[in-house]
């Protein structure tokens, strides 16, 4: 019967903290369906360097940060999102 307060300014998340959890909850969902790190960089980033041919897409900056995400999002998931608290 008590109203629900907001969360002390120490516990909250900040802009950054939520928008990383957003991609990462984006990124767990494109992999799930089958997608690799191009399809991250694609969905995810937005990235134009998805569209990079083979040779160019094993060095780009896009491909490094999608499988950062990828490994991220696996982890966050895997371990029952405690990460949280």
């Amino acid at each position: 019967g008590n109203p629900v307060k907001l969360l002390p300014t120490a516990l909250r998340l900040t802009w950054l903290q939520r928008m990383r959890l957003i991609q990462l909850l984006h990124t767990f969902d494109v992999r799930e369906a089958g997608g690799g790190p191009r399809e991250v960089a694609d969905l995810v980033l937005a990235s134009k360097q998805a569209a990079l041919p083979s040779v160019e897409w094993k060095d780009s900056a896009a491909r490094r940060k999608a499988i950062r995400l990828i490994r991220d999002s696996v982890a966050l998931v895997e371990r029952n999102y405690l990460k949280l608290l």
